[in-house]
């Protein structure tokens, strides 16, 4: 400990590997310990609220409505010790450093320092936007105090997302499903989601045909020679485009003039432009410039890390929070697109260096940010330091994901600072008679970059795969007006409508920023959320709704409008930076917002109403269960209502006939469940016919012959299978419903077969399993070849098969099923293996299950990277302690295992009633019986 000769400083960061790089930048009288996170929180269960607020009506919320919404705060049961230990030292020092970040939750968590530690020697707070030695000495030495304003807003908004979830989540369990949870924003997020699987169940496919020609200059030239264009324009009038087409008929737009080719009317075209004179009637040349993109935000960071790196939105923050800790770069939870005159000038000397003088524009780019609200006063994301480290100098420090991210953003801020890209755009259209006299005219456009500027550095990409890349050049012939052309080719090509892309969660995260729905801070965990909770599924990149999502998504529509319509959900983002700014007190708008006020606007709808506390209680009687969970989905054929319903055992459809009675439309041949991996808008006709008619409902294949009771198809849960009496037996993979005979189904019926006896008569028996045909004695089983070996394997062939070297089981090596080659991202070896629980693909390190449809033959490189990303992106799983034996120890052994929540913060009103909540965080939890409500809990957002 130091000697008490000299002043000694606490600095007190959140996390153990912040603390380990600023101690090495401050002298030997300093102290710098870690807060480990958030140190106090709104209670998660009844277990956390003290003793004596068991009994206020409040203590479920843990905050005090009544009496100017007063939050009830607790020491984390797993930061107690720490919080302690900072106690300790505290009393030993001389003065104390709060060096949390620099956001609102940052300041929220020096303001819960305070308050837990209280402190007797002077208190100052220490910002810091990079962890390097001139911004820490810096930071010491121009220290401020606690910004109250941005700890009440963060207090405000940790208390709205307490209410708004504790209070409308149990009308989701009753009304939908248990266990379900609201948020102020991830059920804004899940809307979205929803939505656009909305406009992809409602679109409807057309298809239009065009003319592409492969067009070539006559004689010598120099450059190229061929060049392709398409058909634009016939007689004057447009060929019709996807653009023109109505995405919930198919059908041409109203008023549309243009001309919809089909198949025939293309061909037969192209066959009457065969051999005909093709002339140039109009070059039109124009200059092409293209401006650097800004420097990262938080929000464009992960979006192109994502499209770029395949990193998802909670692993690309988790390597952005280690780079900045460590001091690569700066924080990265921003939503400022400035960089500093520090920065700037570090930016341009590294251009000159790396690209040349003329890649330095002659003054330095300044960006405006188009985020709502966004905090100017900060920095965008950039290399740490006044000179910029590249990634050259780091390679023999970071790797992997660290490394990739790195560059990404050294490349971003470098090509923010550099000129422009700049070159031609050239717009050709060609013209042709046909041999009927039709007029028709070709469009081709072309594309060169003289000067690529920024280019070198930098290349955004597109959430559409199939966009052209900004780099990309199109190269034309020298081509002038009245100049004859060659047809060499003449095709006529057809194309579909696109119903809209399903989100991923960089587009997501886009979205949402542009509707200024969450903040930096929270979209990595909003992602997160709406994935744990059972909202959202991924394929790959995209997000898919789950049927659960449209349940709720329907309750909050139908009953709670503006908890999720987008620009309320903006206001409360715009009311809390209000209060953040001292413009507005949080008091008032908690008020408003769980009890309503009769001063609120007209666009205040819920305060209009009475509040929240109001809204949820008195509406529940009129909330329609069966209907709220029902998805209409279209009438089939013969005019019965398909819909989907989501039932406690899972999602299943349901056929009802308009006149016939409930109990008639509950027949289990109207019923039939939905396939797990079958996406919302995968329900076509076609689909949902399929799954009818492949047994979903009943279909009778028949009697068994040997014992007169019938076999029935049906379909389960877990996919279809045959039953006759107590008797049932799944299908094969190679087996579809819809041609499966009564032989075949008796066959399965078989199942499982016993083959015979061993020498020592132990019986042999011939089995399916959920991974495949196999031979079982005892505990010692093989796997067979193929299915249809479950009925023709011998005794002998069984005998020699079990006196095999086992290839499966503890011990065995096994071949892989496949090798796939090098992960784009990591560049090791993936194969493709069988396990306990299935096929997965591996690195050596990491394992992921294949999913769904997923099989070993048809897993791309691409998936299979992603997936393995996902999981690295986990960590490694945790390993389980060992239950203590005495029951108060266990106890505490699982409090320790309670993850810390996100801290609220101070108080907006007198400071008179700040008792309970100095009681609550001095005085040790006792152990309650009733449980409060925990599943109710509110999300970040």
């Amino acid at each position: 400990m130091p000697s008490d000769a000299r002043t000694t400083r606490l600095v007190i960061v959140e996390s153990p590997s912040k603390a380990k790089t600023i101690a090495g930048y401050l002298g030997p009288d300093y102290l710098v310990e870690a807060s480990i996170g958030h140190v106090r929180d709104l209670p998660k269960n009844a277990d956390e609220v003290p003793e004596q607020y068991k009994g206020e009506s409040w203590a479920r919320l843990g905050v005090d409505v009544d009496n100017g919404f007063h939050p009830l705060y607790v020491i984390s049961a797993d930061r107690k010790q720490q919080i302690a230990k900072l106690k300790k030292l505290a009393k030993e020092v001389d003065e104390i450093f709060l060096a949390t970040d620099e956001d609102r939750e940052g300041e929220a968590i020096a303001w819960h320092l305070l308050e837990t530690i209280k402190p007797k020697v002077p208190v100052h707070r220490m910002v810091f936007h990079e962890i390097t030695r001139p911004a820490i000495q810096a930071a010491v030495a121009n220290p401020r105090q606690i910004d109250q304003n941005l700890v009440d807003a963060q207090e405000a908004r940790r208390i709205l997302d307490r209410l708004y979830g504790y209070e409308v989540s149990p009308v989701l369990w009753k009304k939908v499903m248990p266990k379900l949870s609201a948020g102020r924003v991830q059920s804004v997020a899940t809307r979205i989601v929803v939505e656009r699987e909305r406009q992809r169940m409602a679109f409807r496919t057309a298809e239009y045909w065009d003319i592409n020609a492969l067009l070539a200059v006559q004689g010598q030239v120099e450059g190229p020679r061929q060049f392709g264009a398409t058909l634009i324009a016939l007689n004057g009038d447009r060929i019709a485009t996807g653009k023109d087409f109505e995405p919930t008929t198919g059908r041409l737009k109203p008023g549309a003039a243009v001309v919809q080719l089909d198949e025939g009317g293309a061909r037969g075209l192209a066959a009457r432009l065969e051999g005909q004179n093709f002339t140039v009637t109009r070059v039109e040349e124009k200059p092409y410039r293209r401006r650097p993109y800004a420097p990262f935000i938080t929000s464009t960071l992960q979006q192109e890390a994502a499209r770029k790196l395949r990193m998802s939105s909670a692993q690309a923050m988790r390597t952005a929070q280690r780079l900045y800790e460590e001091g690569y770069i700066t924080y990265m939870r921003t939503d400022s697109v400035n960089l500093s005159e520090t920065a700037i000038a570090a930016a341009r000397r590294q251009i000159a260096e790396l690209y040349g003088e003329r890649s330095v524009p002659p003054e330095p780019r300044r960006y405006t940010g188009k985020v709502k609200n966004a905090q100017e006063a900060h920095e965008a994301i950039r290399p740490a330091g006044d000179t910029f480290r590249t990634p050259a100098e780091l390679a023999g420090e970071l790797s992997g994901d660290a490394f990739r991210l790195y560059e990404l953003i050294w490349r971003r801020t470098v090509a923010s600072q550099m000129t422009d890209a700049v070159g031609n755009s050239i717009s050709v259209r060609i013209r042709a008679v046909s041999t009927a006299q039709e007029e028709a005219d070709f469009g081709a456009t072309g594309k060169t970059i003289t000067e690529p500027g920024f280019l070198k550095a930098y290349v955004e990409s597109s959430d559409d795969e199939n966009a052209e890349a900004e780099d990309a050049e199109r190269r034309l012939p020298n081509l002038v007006k009245d100049q004859p052309l060659d047809a060499d080719e003449l095709n006529a090509a057809g194309h579909h409508t696109s119903p809209p892309a399903r989100y991923t969660e960089a587009s997501l995260v886009k979205a949402m920023e542009e509707l200024g729905i969450g903040r930096p801070s929270t979209y990595s965990s909003i992602m997160q959320t709406i994935q744990d909770r059972g909202y959202v599924e991924k394929r790959g990149q995209a997000l898919i709704p789950t049927f659960i999502a449209f349940a709720v998504v329907n309750l909050m529509e139908k009953h709670y409008p503006r908890l999720v319509d987008y620009g309320f959900t903006a206001a409360m983002e715009n009311d809390l930076d209000s209060i953040a700014g001292g413009v507005h007190a949080s008091l008032d708008f908690l008020t408003a917002f769980y009890f309503g006020s009769q001063k609120a606007g007209e666009d205040d709808e819920i305060a209009r109403a009475g509040g929240l506390r109001k809204m949820v209680t008195e509406n529940l009687g009129d909330i329609d269960a069966r209907l709220i969970n029902s998805i209409p989905l279209f009438d089939d054929d013969e005019g019965r209502h398909i819909v989907v319903r989501v039932g406690r055992y899972g999602p299943y459809l349901q056929r009802q006939v308009p006149g016939v009675s409930e109990e008639q439309t509950n027949d289990p041949s109207n019923r039939v469940s939905i396939p797990e991996g079958v996406a919302p808008d995968e329900l076509t006709p076609e689909k949902v016919e399929e799954l009818f008619l492949g047994g979903s409902g009943e279909r009778s294949l028949g009697e068994d012959p040997q014992t007169g009771v019938d076999v029935v198809l049906k379909s389960g849960r877990f996919g279809p299978y045959v039953e006759s009496g107590e008797r049932r037996g799944s299908l094969f993979r190679s087996q579809s419903p819809n041609t499966l005979t009564l032989e075949q189904a008796i066959q399965l019926l078989s199942l499982p077969r016993v083959v015979g006896k061993d020498p020592e008569g132990n019986e042999i028996i011939a089995k399916n399993g959920r991974y495949g045909p196999y031979v079982q004695r005892g505990t010692d089983s093989r796997s067979l070849a193929s299915e249809d070996q479950l009925f023709t394997v011998t005794l002998d062939e069984a005998l020699a098969l079990l006196a095999e070297p086992k290839t499966r089981g503890r011990g065995a090596a096994k071949p892989p099923l496949r090798e796939m080659g090098a992960d784009p991202a990591t560049e090791k070896p993936l194969v493709i293996k069988d396990g306990r629980f299935g096929p997965y693909v591996t690195d050596g390190e990491y394992n992921a299950s294949l999913r769904g449809d997923q099989t070993p033959e048809n897993l791309t490189i691409e998936q299979a990277s992603e997936m393995l990303a996902e999981k690295r992106a986990k960590g490694p799983a945790p390993k389980k302690r060992a239950a203590k034996k005495a029951p108060a120890k266990a106890a505490d052994a699982a409090a320790k295992k309670t993850p810390a929540k996100k801290a609220a913060t101070k108080k907006a009103t007198p400071a008179k009633k700040a008792t309970p909540v100095k009681k609550a965080t001095a005085k040790k939890a006792a152990p309650a019986k009733k449980a409060v409500p925990a599943k109710a809990t509110a999300s970040a957002e």
